[in-house]
């Protein structure tokens, strides 16, 4: 008589849940990040438009105001040519102890207004 090998599925719901569970805490940590990027992109994209509506008007007083909102770590140039106002701004937004990884880019350029100080 030969002798049958029974295998038991003892602990495979046990193990499946356990993966489960790591792969939505990996999924919610990634979409997390995706948005807390996206909205830092928001909010230097506004800061760098507000710098160069206020430059292109010539209020330095609204420039130091917008300057002021800006997310911290925010490098601000602004350049003049031509009758344009150009801003850049950078936001280093990498992950704790290393911000320089990621860093997010916005740009905007603006006429300069007829009778504004330069």
């Amino acid at each position: 008589m030969q002798r049958r090998e029974v295998r038991s599925d003892r602990g495979m719901v046990t193990a499946e849940l356990a993966l489960g569970t790591v792969v939505i805490v990996l999924m919610t940590l990634v979409f997390g990040w995706g948005l807390h990027l996206f909205t830092r992109q928001l909010l230097l994209e506004d800061t760098v438009a507000e710098v160069a509506r206020q430059s292109a008007r010539g209020d330095r007083m609204g420039v130091v105001d917008a300057r002021a909102d800006a997310p911290a770590g925010t490098r601000l140039t602004v350049t003049q040519e031509s009758g344009v106002v150009r801003v850049r701004g950078e936001l280093p937004s990498g992950p704790a102890g290393r911000p320089e990884r990621v860093v997010l880019v916005a740009e905007a350029r603006v006429l300069r207004e007829p009778g504004s100080a330069s």
